[in-house]
Parts: structure tokens; C-alpha cells; sequence
């Protein structure tokens, strides 16, 4: 990897909701891998102080810092933490989220819609906007991407309706927000992964052999992707590289919504 491609976000403060595991954890560790200071959030703290770990092993610098996304008052209190520990907000990648309620829409149980919209769609909506209010009023702005999903206003499959609408809600939300807010010098844009090598993509009772054997039939790359793939996307739209890329929402799932 060329040195300038590792350096593109020296200096700047990435926060990362749901940076305990999976991919959230990926997106964490290539922002320090390229720089950033990092800050990781999520509702337990033993896995965010993994990642931190990860990080400042491989001579980077992270903080944890213990928040549920669907409480205002915990994302405002995240964004203040980045800002005293490293004196900016630059990037801010709003990652967690939940799928759960496999149902038909007339089976699916209340309690299960609002698990999806409460952390899908207004923990997005509550990140974005502490996000927001920080970074318009520093110098230099910052870059925000919100993490959909192709599931939801790229593809739809039988029996996820609640996890569908929820992931598509967050696509709108992207595009309203980035119009809102380019003004403000806040760029705003989503990655919609498909399935990628993470627990979340693995479906009941299935091990990673049987996943990889159902993906060569289901997605015409073949595979699941990397979630270093992924991250590559999410930098991507943060990174200098993308300063005219506005409210646009990267797919990223090998061809399956193509």
C-alpha cells in the first residue's frame, strides 16, 4: 500500500459507533491503520476495549467509550469525549445496528419493529445529529457515513420486511441529511454492504463452511466480502478522496442488487 494511501487521515478524529466487533471493528482498526485517532463506542465496554487493544498494539491511538445509540444524551456524551480527548471530530462512521424479528410482516411482533427502527434508524438519526452540530461548528467540517445495508432500498428478500424498511429509512436519511448539511461543510453519504464475513451474515445454525458453500450459488462474485473490503468503501467517502461525493450510497455486496 503506497504511503500516501496510509496517511490520508493522520491527524483526524474518526468515531465509530459499533466498534466492538465485526465490521464495525474493521472500520475501526483501517482508520488507525491510516492515522486517525480513534474513538469507539458501543454498549459494552469489554469488547471496545478489545478493539482499542488491537489498535494500540499495531501503534495506533484509540479511546473507548461506552454508549447505547438510541439515547440521545449517550451520543452527545460520545462526541464530547472525542472532541476533549483529541480536539476534533473529522469523521464520524455511524455503524451499529440490529437485525433481529425474522418474520412475515403479520407475524412480525411489535417488540421486534421497534428493536429495528430504535437502533437502525433513530440511533442513526440521534449520531448524525450530535455529529452534525460538532462538526459545522469547527473549522474544516468533517464526513459522515451512515452504514445501510443492500437489503432495503437496493434489494428485498421474504420475511425481513421490518429489518428492510429500517436499512432503507437510513439510505433516505443519508441523502436528506447530506443536502441539509453540505452547506455546513459536512459531506454525508452511506455504504450498503451485503453479506460480508461477519456473524451478522451468517443465518440459523449455519457455520462459515455452509455459508460459503450457500454464497457460490446466491452472489454472482461468489463469496461474502471482506470486511476490509468494506472499510476500503467506508474511507473511501470519508477520505479527501471523495470531497465531491455527496449523499451518495455505495453498494458494496458483489453484484447481488445489480
Amino acid at each position: 500500500m503506497p504511503a500516501a494511501a496510509r496517511t490520508r487521515f493522520t491527524g483526524r478524529t474518526a468515531l465509530v459507533t459499533g466498534g466492538g466487533s465485526g465490521l464495525g471493528r474493521a472500520i475501526a482498526l483501517a482508520f488507525a491503520a491510516e492515522g486517525a485517532n480513534v474513538v469507539v463506542t458501543g454498549r459494552s465496554e469489554g469488547p471496545l476495549k478489545e478493539t482499542v487493544a488491537l489498535i494500540e498494539e499495531a501503534g495506533g491511538t484509540a479511546l473507548a467509550h461506552t454508549a447505547d445509540v438510541t439515547r440521545a444524551a449517550d451520543v452527545e456524551a460520545a462526541v464530547r469525549a472525542a472532541v476533549d480527548r483529541f480536539g476534533s471530530l473529522d469523521v464520524a462512521v455511524n455503524n451499529a445496528g440490529v437485525f433481529r424479528g425474522g418474520a412475515p410482516v403479520a407475524d412480525l411482533a411489535e417488540e421486534d419493529w421497534h428493536a429495528l427502527l430504535d437502533t437502525n434508524v433513530t440511533g442513526v438519526f440521534l449520531a448524525l445529529r450530535a455529529e452534525v452540530r460538532q462538526m459545522r461548528a469547527q473549522d474544516g467540517g468533517g464526513a459522515i457515513v451512515n452504514i445501510a445495508s443492500n437489503l432495503g432500498a437496493h434489494k428485498r428478500r421474504a420475511g425481513i420486511a421490518g429489518y428492510v424498511a429500517a436499512k432503507a429509512a437510513v439510505s433516505a436519511l443519508t441523502r436528506g441529511a447530506a443536502l441539509d448539511h453540505i452547506q455546513d461543510g459536512v459531506r454525508v453519504n452511506a455504504v450498503s454492504p451485503g453479506p460480508s464475513a461477519t456473524a451478522m451474515s451468517l443465518r440459523p445454525g449455519e457455520s462459515d463452511a455452509d455459508r460459503t458453500a450457500r454464497m457460490k450459488g446466491e452472489s454472482p462474485l461468489g463469496r461474502v466480502s471482506d470486511t476490509a473490503e468494506i472499510a476500503a468503501a467506508v474511507l473511501y467517502l470519508a477520505s479527501d478522496d471523495a470531497a465531491s461525493v455527496v449523499g451518495t450510497d455505495l453498494v458494496v455486496d458483489g453484484g447481488a442488487s445489480a
